[in-house]
């Protein structure tokens, strides 16, 4: 899926480092591995026993922090963000970690997901007398604890169940870190162990860059501690049910990362196997083509079992750097050139299978179907290794109403005449099931069977 416009986007990316020198270094490199899941903000906090600081700013990473910034953040333990805003807007206030010194301490909180019932428990909170600095469901995390009775872990705990949604987050204390994720795992979230120390990240990814040793994911409604005294683990609920975003697999996370044992590029291959045996006697082609990146191992298996050569047919430009919404069509088009460009020589005369993971305003395929067809391609055949896109989603990813979503006003056939497909075919719900193991995975995108209430949302899947 690529369009600097309408492309989907996650939430965020949340890494914590506990125990280990020089923290806030390790949590930069750490972040950096996770810079695929936001590019509007980031964030560090640290802590050295006694205090907790923090930095934060808009932009990339590199843009935010410099070299000599994090000798300003010295400490063991670290937790930091980098941001996709879906919930709330776009002031600093809004940018993570968010920070609160309370009677019990300071607290720095950083969260990956969407609260459902967000709205409703802001107006409660603002009724009780709570000010709030931003927007983000984030800061409402941290009014929830404060409001309630009993030690942190106790009061962590309490908060959580009155939290309904998708959501893994990291508390930092002056001396303490904590890691929940929520009773569906719909948000990943793993633990790693580092020299003496720990560290906790949204994707598997970032343990390798940092020379980690995975141990393993934070279980869905679990709370774990981690203290000079070793590491504590609860659960908020007893209801629990693992529910895996099943978009995680399809397109946000990185490929080289494992989520709740399933590892990403494997996954992504194994669907693209499974459509070029759908597809046998269907369709001739004479190359595969992917659109960059998340579709690459998805083309590679479907090349493995078609035999079709896997050709570079769409060259992404990596050096064009986050795009700013354009004012007119001809410069929005003119934009996607700049991102993706096609190879005249590979695809011109050519019957070509693409390979996409989704489709979800449509656009994007409009638009790349109509630059091969321009660089001389004779036929573009669409295959979508994942189901349509009928629902929108409120557990952490930017499609806030069914009305964005052109597979809930068109059947295939109408799409594909819109889009400009010679053929077009997706996979169902019981495809990803079979290649993904199980169904203990959040399908709500797909078919609508949302894992939790949706209080204010529900008119926008309408």
């Amino acid at each position: 899926m690529f369009d600097f416009m309408n492309e989907l986007h996650e939430e965020c990316g949340v890494f914590g480092v506990f125990g280990v020198e020089d923290a806030a270094t390790l949590e930069y490199f750490g972040l950096h591995a996770l810079q695929h899941r936001g590019q509007e903000g980031a964030g560090i906090a640290a802590s050295d026993g006694s205090s907790v600081r923090c930095m934060k700013g808009h932009g990339l990473l590199s843009e935010v922090f410099k070299t000599t910034d994090m000798e300003k953040l010295p400490g063991q333990n670290s937790i930091g963000h980098v941001r996709y805003a879906t919930a709330g807007g776009h002031e600093l206030a809004n940018v993570q970690p968010i920070l609160a010194r309370a009677k019990i301490g300071t607290l720095a909180v950083a969260h990956n997901g969407q609260i459902v019932n967000a709205d409703e428990l802001r107006e409660e909170l603002e009724n009780r007398g709570s000010i709030f600095q931003g927007t983000s469901d984030s800061e409402i995390i941290l009014h929830l604890i404060q409001g309630e009775r009993g030690n942190l872990m106790e009061k962590i705990a309490k908060a959580c169940r009155r939290l309904e949604g998708g959501f893994a987050f990291l508390i930092l204390t002056e001396k303490n870190l904590y890691a929940i994720r929520d009773r569906h795992g719909l948000r990943p979230l793993s633990v790693a162990k580092v020299g003496d120390g720990y560290c906790i990240s949204s994707e598997s990814c970032s343990f390798s860059v940092i020379n980690a040793q995975f141990i393993r994911d934070v279980r869905p409604g679990e709370i774990i501690k981690f203290s000079t005294h070793g590491v504590e683990s609860s659960f908020y609920t007893e209801d629990c049910e693992k529910k895996t975003c099943a978009m995680e697999y399809i397109y946000f996370a990185r490929p080289d990362s494992t989520m709740d044992g399933l590892n990403i590029h494997t996954a992504r291959k194994e669907t693209g196997k499974l459509m070029a045996l759908k597809d046998r006697g269907e369709v001739d082609a004479d190359i595969v083509i992917d659109v960059p990146d998340s579709s690459r191992s998805a083309a590679m298996g479907y090349s493995e079992v078609s035999g079709l050569p896997l050709e570079m047919g769409l060259i992404k430009n990596r050096y064009v750097g986050r795009t700013f919404i354009n004012p007119t069509q001809k410069q929005r088009d003119m934009g996607v050139k700049l991102k993706l460009s096609p190879n005249p020589d590979v695809v011109a005369g050519k019957r070509i299978v693409l390979i996409d993971d989704s489709i979800v305003r449509g656009t994007t395929s409009k638009r790349i179907i109509a630059m091969l067809k321009e660089a001389g391609a004779k036929e573009v055949h669409v295959r979508i290794v994942s189901p349509e896109f009928k629902f929108p989603c409120f557990y952490g990813v930017d499609t806030s109403t069914k009305g964005e979503l052109i597979s809930s006003r068109m059947d295939v056939e109408q799409l594909r005449q819109t889009i400009g497909a010679d053929s077009l075919k997706f996979l169902t719900i019981d495809d990803l099931k079979l290649v993904y193991g199980g169904d203990h995975f959040c399908f709500a995108c797909f078919d609508g069977g949302y894992v939790t209430d949706l209080y204010s949302h529900r008119q926008s899947i309408q």
